[in-house]
């Protein structure tokens, strides 16, 4: 962009305009965070600018100075150029109310399990307030163990990834939260660094995405670490082995409730006579499911 067309631009309003008018013509993903050209340009302006981001209408007409619109227009044309999701840019992400610092390191929290604990999983378990133990496996950001923690204000959390980065991302979440006390991070495969543990509840946001939807993934996407996304030919390989040993680390009467997006059809063709209740959320009703101790192989 040419410096006679940067002094164009004076305000908050002529900067939002602008963002718009680029992700539109750019064709860019959403997804993480936002869904529309619009919400895009107002998160990003408002973050730069250190702003309040529940507050725009006070600011639309302030006047900006022409370092502020340099920075501006060049985060607008990093998002184009690299594809990078907004969170990456500004390193933080709001999922349901709560901040979480991201980076590259991380997928974007974004899971359907939180909507379910902002409820407390009812009426799934019968007492929130109670002393139980969760267990969080493939906790990337420590979002859902986060989440968990604030459901369930007596429960102690075991949060499992296999990625040694994600978890330092996840301990600085956790440690932001205070919660460094309740929440214990560890570095596992799944169940295997995990002895006699036993839990009430398992909560689990595994890798699921199908080999043929990995290859279609918006760029985007692409930027996030595909361990945390690529869940083999059906979409199952991760989930298959929590099944087999979900059971082993559950306490009677324990629970089991696990994400698998849009793979519902490839969830019943790998498990055809597991007895399982789809959950309810924005997402429609087959994209988390519950599953009893006692019906877990």
């Amino acid at each position: 962009m040419t410096r006679a067309a940067r002094e164009t631009f004076q305000t908050i309003r002529d900067l939002i305009r602008f963002g718009v008018t680029t992700f539109n013509e750019a064709k860019v993903a959403y997804g993480h965070g936002t869904d529309n050209a619009y919400d895009e340009a107002v998160y990003l302006t408002l973050s730069t600018l250190s702003l309040p981001l529940d507050k725009l209408e006070p600011f639309l007409d302030a006047r900006l100075t022409a370092a502020e619109i340099n920075s501006l227009i060049q985060v607008f044309e990093r998002r184009v150029a690299n594809r990078l999701p907004a969170p990456y840019l500004t390193h933080e992400a709001w999922h349901l109310g709560y901040r979480f610092y991201v980076d590259e390191r991380v997928i974007i929290p974004r899971s359907f399990i939180g909507e379910l604990l902002a409820e407390r999983l009812a009426p799934w378990v019968a007492d929130p307030d109670a002393e139980i133990n969760v267990l969080d496996l493939c906790t990337g950001s420590g979002a859902i163990a986060i989440q968990a923690a604030h459901a369930f204000p007596n429960a102690r959390i075991d949060a499992i990834d296999l990625s040694m980065d994600a978890l330092k991302v996840a301990a600085r979440n956790v440690a932001d939260y205070g919660l460094s006390e309740r929440i214990r991070l560890i570095q596992s495969d799944l169940f295997s660094q995990l002895s006699r543990e036993r839990y009430d509840l398992i909560l689990s946001n595994p890798p699921y995405v199908n080999a043929d939807s990995m290859q279609r993934l918006p760029p985007e996407f692409q930027h996030e670490p595909s361990m945390a996304l690529a869940g083999g030919k059906d979409g199952m390989d991760l989930v298959r082995k929590i099944l087999r040993g979900a059971r082993t680390h559950l306490n009677r009467g324990g629970q089991l409730v696990l994400e698998i997006g849009h793979e519902r059809r490839n969830f019943e063709a790998a498990f055809p006579e597991m007895a399982v209740t789809w959950l309810s959320t924005s997402a429609g009703d087959d994209a988390v499911l519950h599953i009893a101790q006692d019906r877990l192989p």
